[in-house]
């Protein structure tokens, strides 16, 4: 088995009398592989839907082991009380989606985050019991497995059962993460919850309470989660800390297949999420109103190419925000937005080296509108079978609401939906009516799993977390190698940008890029930000090489891994 280390980026300043000539360095190249491939927030977890593909398994038993060990040992975004969506390719080139987003309980209401005189009541949304949709992982991965998985779930369950026994390694950005968000978990769930304590680097960090909640799962399957025992408990506490969920939530529950998106950029069919992601529809928005431009002959990360991706985010954002919802409730025009016609309109005010204003720039006319902490898994398998993966709690740790007795966090996925139309919600993305809260909805998402082909062969499998800059994210890793020819980790590494329509500022990642350039940006009308941001995201990728081996794209910004044989 090939393994990756971490990434650690350095700076080194070095100090010459004169300046040397300067040297084109060669760009960095992941871990290639010849058979099969996980990319993942966590050593761990990849190393573990490694195990399961060496022992036979598939992608999409694979797929349930990631997931599983993400729960265990990356509490921040791997979840058994999240959501997601999963992307996938047969390697007969069949591909299909699952929906497995959380969903609104059944006593929830469009106005149950306002108070008296209609104004956001802060913080309900994001934190404690009414925080939380009715979670849809445990459902997704198990649809996937039955469907389309070789092995026994129990056999799957075991590693994962395992690593919750034994434990892992707690990394820094863990420690400090424990430590800063101490008093909130105590504040949401007393002093005694198992989050009061801080867990410092390098500690090995057991959960013999959530390996127990595996075990029943793996031994009763997921209706353990939405029938059984695991679910009374689960009602049973959000109940008794003023929460809304049922029983009759749980066992209605249900993961739903669908349609991904598909269309053509420069040459090669990417294959994305449909609502209620917004993933799909708007980096499909993205990348056709850059193409006509021929990105590719542009000098990467000139004023020029960046403008022009600015440009086209703004434009689908606002369309983001308008339009898009779940599609079981709202009628979304998905055609009319990827119209070829109706994205060069959009791009019709489009003017070099100036900046459109987002105030002047509405939804656009057609005939007839997130969350920061996710985690994001790829992985091929030895047969060829793809799966892109994007699950979340939404905020770091969800709602913080801590279930002692089960060993997991809870989601804060409502705030995904339209508190109140033209409000913003915690990533400033504003809502609108398609996107309001109602009993048994899915929340709009951003996450963006996705697949591309080219000539009819798989080509990348790409996702990100990063609340609403996983598009953009997703859409310059896209760029990265289909424009200019990148390999899997240069495109991952590539610093990135990002604009959202609202609020009218472009995000650089900070000390990323030349001075110059930020100047001429400024010069041309746009509002430069380079503060710290944690929601740039950690795009987790595999690229197929010409000659068929696998190359990893493990983002260095975090501790991702990517693991295959």
């Amino acid at each position: 088995m090939l393994k990756t280390t971490k990434y650690l980026a350095f700076a080194i300043v070095v100090f010459f009398a004169c300046s040397p000539p300067e040297v084109e360095k060669e760009p960095k190249v992941g871990p290639i592989v010849d058979n099969a491939m996980v990319v993942s927030a966590m050593e761990e977890a990849s190393a573990i839907g490694v195990q399961i593909m060496e022992k036979g398994g598939n992608a999409f038993d694979a797929m349930m082991a990631t997931e599983m060990a993400l729960a265990v040992c990356y509490p921040f975004a791997g979840n058994l009380g999240g959501g997601g969506f999963m992307v996938y390719r047969m390697a007969d080139g069949t591909i299909g989606s699952l929906d497995y987003r959380e969903k609104a309980p059944g006593a929830a209401d469009r106005d149950m985050y306002l108070d008296e005189e209609g104004n956001i009541i802060p913080g309900l949304s994001t934190k404690g019991a009414l925080a939380s949709g009715i979670p849809g992982t445990v459902a997704g991965v198990f649809e996937a497995q039955a469907r389309f998985g070789k092995l026994d779930p129990k056999e799957i369950f075991e590693p994962v059962i395992a690593l919750a026994e034994k434990g892992w390694a707690v990394r820094k950005r863990q420690a400090d993460s424990f430590e800063r968000l101490k008093q909130t978990f105590i504040e949401v769930n007393g002093p005694n919850t198992f989050y009061s304590t801080a867990y410092p680097e390098g500690e090995i960090l057991k959960m013999p309470i959530l390996a127990e909640t595996l075990k029943r799962i793996a031994e009763n399957g997921r209706d353990e989660f939405y029938k059984g025992q695991t679910a009374e408990m689960l009602v049973s506490h959000m109940d008794s800390i003023g929460g809304i969920f049922t029983m009759e939530d749980l066992e209605n529950y249900e993961a739903v297949w669908r349609d991904p998106i598909v269309f053509n950029y420069n040459g090669h069919k990417v294959i994305s999420m449909a609502p209620p992601s917004s993933g799909g529809v708007t980096i499909g928005q993205i990348l056709q109103m850059m193409e006509p431009y021929s990105v590719g002959e542009m000098e990467y990360h000139s004023a020029e190419h960046i403008q022009l991706m600015v440009e086209a985010e703004r434009r689908a954002y606002a369309d983001r925000n308008f339009y898009l919802g779940d599609p079981d409730f709202v009628d979304i025009p998905i055609e009319q937005l990827l119209d070829e016609a109706y994205l060069k309109d959009r791009m019709s005010t489009f003017t070099p080296n100036k900046a459109t204003k987002s105030e002047d720039i509405a939804k656009g006319e057609v005939m007839y509108a997130e969350s920061m902490e996710t985690t994001h898994y790829s992985i091929v398998d030895a047969d060829g079978n793809a799966v892109a993966v994007t699950t979340t709690l939404n905020g770091a740790y969800g709602s913080k609401v801590f279930i002692d007795d089960l060993g997991f966090f809870m989601n804060n996925e409502m705030d995904d939906f339209s508190s109140k139309a033209g409000e913003p919600n915690m990533f400033g993305l504003i809502g609108a009516e398609a996107n309001s809260i109602q009993p048994g909805k899915r929340m709009l998402s951003s996450m963006t799993p996705t697949i591309v082909e080219k000539d009819g062969k798989l080509k990348m499998v790409v996702g990100t977390p990063g609340g609403s800059t996983i598009i953009t994210s997703v859409a310059q890793a896209i760029s990265n190698v289909v424009d200019f020819g990148m390999g899997m980790h240069e495109a991952v590494e590539s610093p990135r940008f990002h604009h959202q329509w609202l609020p009218d500022r472009v995000i650089f990642e900070p000390g990323a890029f030349d001075s110059t350039l930020i100047q001429t940006m400024q010069s041309n009308g746009y509002i430069i930000s380079e503060e710290y941001s944690r929601i740039i995201g950690y795009v987790d990728a595999i690229l197929v090489l010409p000659n068929g081996k696998l190359e990893g794209g493990a983002d260095p910004r975090g501790n991702d891994a990517a693991i295959g044989f």
